[in-house]
This record gives structure tokens, sequence and C-alpha cells, in this order.
């Protein structure tokens, strides 16, 4: 029998993604939990649970009036622009009824300040369009009353199955270079850390800046031959070294704020050892 924590409605946008998908599988023993999904999919259509939506395309008013959600987790990928519009119309929404949005932001809000890590309630510049892009949804959320928003920020998410993961892999049975930044410095965190963090943050009610990346720091040429190395893959591997800059860059996202009690926290190595399950 399914045990259902609270009266929460969840609905999931862009549940066939892998972020999405996880998160689902997360909260979907606990609350009435939906998605949305855009490409056509057997397996997906059977789940009345969820709903067929191309945001490029379609109005998401109606979804909304069906579910009547008081969750909202935007995880969505897709054309910017329209995200932006979609962003707007549950920003609408959402000051017309009792529900939070929980929006899955990422470090790159910081990508245009590369000599120091990134906290909380630092101010936010881009020089990328996907950074560009998040920012300008972030800016529009924190126009609405606190309590109705929690924004996600990211930095890169492994774990087994994962599509980083999954293309480390890919290369290796091509016999092709995995890319590394040997002066990217970051921090990263693992998609079963992540969900179990974002149901934490719907039990207790909490909103506002969340930064859900490890405590440590690390490399980014290091940690990918780590991952390697507890694949047990390291005999095959080749690598190509790219130099974006001459100096080291940060680009990771740290809690300082908004910190979850120590066993939603993590560090790289939890990771790592994750993998080696």
């Amino acid at each position: 029998m399914i045990k259902r924590e609270s009266k929460h409605r969840v609905l999931i946008l862009g549940v066939s993604g892998f972020l999405g998908n996880a998160i689902y599988k997360e909260l979907f023993p606990y609350f009435r939990t939906y998605g949305t999904y855009n490409t056509s999919n057997k397996t997906l259509e059977k789940n009345h649970q969820f709903f067929q939506y191309n945001f490029e395309e379609d109005d998401i008013f109606e979804i909304l009036e069906i579910v009547k959600p008081t969750i909202i987790i935007s995880a969505l990928r897709g054309d910017f622009s329209k995200q932006v519009l979609l962003h707007q119309h549950i920003a609408e929404y959402l000051l017309s009824v009792n529900a939070k949005l929980i929006f899955l932001s990422s470090a790159n809000v910081f990508d245009a300040y590369s000599k120091y890590p990134s906290y909380e309630q630092d101010k936010t510049l881009s020089h990328s369009i996907y950074g560009h892009f998040k920012i300008k949804i972030e800016n529009m959320l924190m126009r609405l009353p606190k309590k109705k928003v929690a924004v996600i920020r990211l930095p890169m998410v492994f774990g087994l199955h994962s599509p980083r993961i999954n293309e480390i892999l890919q290369l290796i049975s091509l016999n092709e270079a995995i890319e590394v930044f040997p002066n990217l410095v970051m921090n990263v965190t693992s998609y079963d850390k992540l969900t179990q963090q974002i149901h934490y943050i719907i039990n207790r009610n909490k909103s506002g800046i969340f930064h859900l990346g490890s405590n440590d720091l690390v490399h980014h040429d290091d940690f990918i031959k780590e991952i390697v190395e507890a694949l047990h893959l390291q005999q095959k591997v080749k690598y190509k070294q790219v130099f974006t800059t001459n100096d080291e860059r940060y680009l990771a996202v740290l809690p300082k704020f908004n910190k979850l009690p120590k066993h939603l926290q993590l560090v790289s190595e939890d990771l790592l050892l994750e993998l080696q399950k």
C-alpha cells in the first residue's frame, strides 16, 4: 500500500527527462505526483498521472486546472524563449492559488565570475546564453512572494546511468577521448541526493535559493579520472585536455545560508562511493 505523507499534489514539468524522472521516482510513493512529457512514449501514455505536453505549442493552464498542483517542479529542457513564456504563465497561476514552484536552475547563472565559488546571495552574472536564460527566469520568480518559490541552483549532476556517466561510457566504448578541463574548479552532486533534498524542501515547506552542490571543490579533470577509476575502466581510457583559460576558473555553487541537514549534504567522495556500489 502506498503511503501518502501529505495533501500535496505535485506536478513535474519534464518527467520524461533524466532529472524529472528521478524526482518522480522519489516523490511518487509519498505524494499524488503527476508529470508532463513531450515525445510520444507508450510507457508514459499508459500512466494516467502523466500528460503529453509540448510547452513550445500548448497552453499549461489546461493541465494546471486538471491537476490543481500545490507543488510544481520545473525540470524542462528546450527552447529558451518559450520556457521564459511558460514560467510567466506559471508565475501568474501561483499568484492566484496556494501553490509553490521549485525551479531547477544552474551554476551557469554565475559563469561570468571565474575567480571564486558562488553563494546563494551573490549577484548573478553570466556570459553564456544558457546562463542568461536561467537568470531571466530566476529574476522573474524572485518578484513573487518568497514562500511561492524555491530556486535550486545545480552544479554538474552525476550518478549511475546519468547522461554524463553514460557519455563517458560511450566514449570509452568507441575508443574516443574524454574531454577534461584541468583549470575548471567545480562542485558536483548526484541525482540520488538531489531528489532527497527536493523531497525535504517540499516536506519542510522551504523556500528561497538553494545551492545543492557538494561542500567541497574538485578539479574537473581529476574528478572525471576518479569516476573512471571508480568504474574500474582506467586502463582503456584516453583524455583530451581542454584549456579555456590559463588561470583556474571556478564554476561552483556552495551553500552558506540555506544549508540542509547534515544527512542531506554531500562531498564529492560520496558520489564516487555511490558509483562503486
